[in-house]
């Protein structure tokens, strides 16, 4: 999750914060693609998840990619909770889960590049205390309790909070992970396109990248359980954004959804003041309970912009959110497939072309079919699988487009990251699919088979 934003400062006009989205706009040139991933760590000869302190910990981890290989640390309160280096950080989701949240870089081959780095160095620091890594979407075996908080002053106000919002929060804090990419548009309008269409296709997305069949030691029903637990999270913050779609939509009409999402906090001098439930509305006229006659600043608007978590969203950039977190060649391929829809004109009109008849209904059926079912699911006469297959067209087709070279140009574009999509769509399995038929057959019940067989 998002560390405090800084640089900003008073908010003395209500334009200021359409003006704080609409200064990330740039020209196509200067586009960069910022991948973000999260991985569970576990004891290798318990299989227990890592508590933050101790000699087999996150904390390891973060002290010995630190001290090993030049990262700079980020503490809070006392406490290592993060790591930064050349444009890139390292920080811990709520139950301990380690996220690298890449630099921003012009090509996918940088950033598959980026992720093989990334993880080798977590993986040396790892082996030698005795910690493995692993990418799944939802944690399968352990339950709440066995997951540790994570020492953040942000965690701890949000697992209060979610206890009273919704079902499933705190299942999302600590036991789901995620891939995601974080993209540039160039104007309102460019904005306007970009997120329509990544909110309408992020159930492709979700079922491509479908990896979380299991929950507490048994198949849970659903292909992506992680997306099962966002949809029962908190509706005041999650969903498919339909006012998105509507007339007027721009950098204002998000402004006054973000307004209307509750607060979590204010970060004032290391510390996170609780303003829970509160409207940052009333904050605007220097009427919040948390701190009463303060307004706010443009750093505390760019940090509750990141409390709301539909399944795509705008702060100065776009982020990607609906796939499950997986193995190696889905955090190159994620990138790629959302760089193919929204870095090619003629891709992007052609993706919009595909779902502007669409109206709210089905697109949220499109969401709950794709968690249940990946690539098998059936909305009316749409087929997950044949729209899957479709939108990865118009997604190679895009990167084609893009023509970015790597390998010292041995290697013409980028799509060759889009294979593992490709056998998905020849086979009609994806992740989940592998998993459960491994949990049938060959390891015979026994989920513990997965760490051996899908750690990094």
């Amino acid at each position: 999750m998002s560390i405090p934003q800084s640089g900003g400062g008073p908010i003395e006009r209500h334009e200021q914060m359409a003006e704080y989205l609409a200064s990330g706009c740039k020209p196509s040139a200067d586009w960069r693609i910022g991948t973000e991933h999260e991985k569970f760590g576990y004891c290798k000869d318990t299989l227990k998840p890592l508590p933050y302190a101790g000699q087999r910990s996150i904390q390891a981890v973060l002290e010995g990619l630190r001290d090993r290989y030049g990262w700079s640390p980020v503490t809070e309160g006392g406490n290592l909770i993060g790591l930064t280096k050349d444009g890139a950080n390292v920080s811990l989701e709520p139950g301990g889960a380690l996220e690298l949240s890449g630099a921003p870089l012009e090509t996918i081959h940088e950033t598959c590049d980026e992720v093989n780095v990334h993880l080798r160095e977590v993986k040396e620091i790892a082996d030698k205390i005795g910690v493995g890594f692993i990418g799944l979407g939802a944690a399968p075996i352990w339950t709440h309790d066995e997951m540790p908080l994570m020492p953040k002053g942000r965690y701890r106000l949000m697992n209060d909070y979610m206890a009273k919002v919704g079902t499933m929060g705190r299942d999302m804090m600590r036991r789901t992970t995620t891939v995601q990419v974080n993209l540039d548009f160039a104007s309102e309008a460019d904005m306007v396109q970009k997120l329509r269409v990544a909110l309408a296709l992020q159930p492709v997305a979700t079922a491509l990248f479908a990896n979380s069949p299991f929950f507490e030691g048994i198949p849970n029903g659903h292909k992506s359980w992680r997306s099962k637990i966002w949809r029962h999270l908190d509706d005041a913050r999650t969903g498919m954004l339909p006012f998105v779609f509507e007339k007027g939509m721009g950098f204002e009409r998000y402004v006054e959804y973000a307004l209307d999402v509750p607060m979590y906090f204010v970060y004032r001098d290391g510390e996170y003041i609780n303003a829970l439930g509160q409207s940052f509305r009333d904050f605007l006229n220097g009427k919040l309970p948390a701190l009463p006659g303060e307004t706010p600043t443009l750093s505390d608007w760019a940090d509750h912009l990141t409390t709301a978590f539909p399944e795509a969203r705008i702060k100065k950039y776009m982020e990607m959110r609906g796939a499950d977190g997986g193995p190696w060649r889905r955090l190159c391929a994620l990138p790629a497939f959302w760089v193919g829809l929204m870095y090619d004109q003629n891709s992007l009109d052609a993706a919009w072309d595909l779902v502007k008849g669409w109206d709210a209904e089905t697109r949220e059926a499109l969401r709950v079919g794709a968690a249940e079912q990946a690539l098998q699911a059936e909305v009316g006469d749409i087929k997950m699988h044949d729209l899957a297959r479709q939108v990865l067209e118009i997604s190679e087709a895009g990167l084609k487009a893009r023509a970015r070279p790597g390998a010292g140009g041995m290697v013409p574009d980028e799509t060759h990251f889009l294979n593992a999509l490709k056998e998905s769509i020849d086979s009609g399995k994806v992740p989940a699919d592998e998993l459960l038929e491994h949990y049938h057959g060959d390891w015979n019940g026994d989920l513990t088979r997965i760490y051996a067989e899908y750690s990094y």
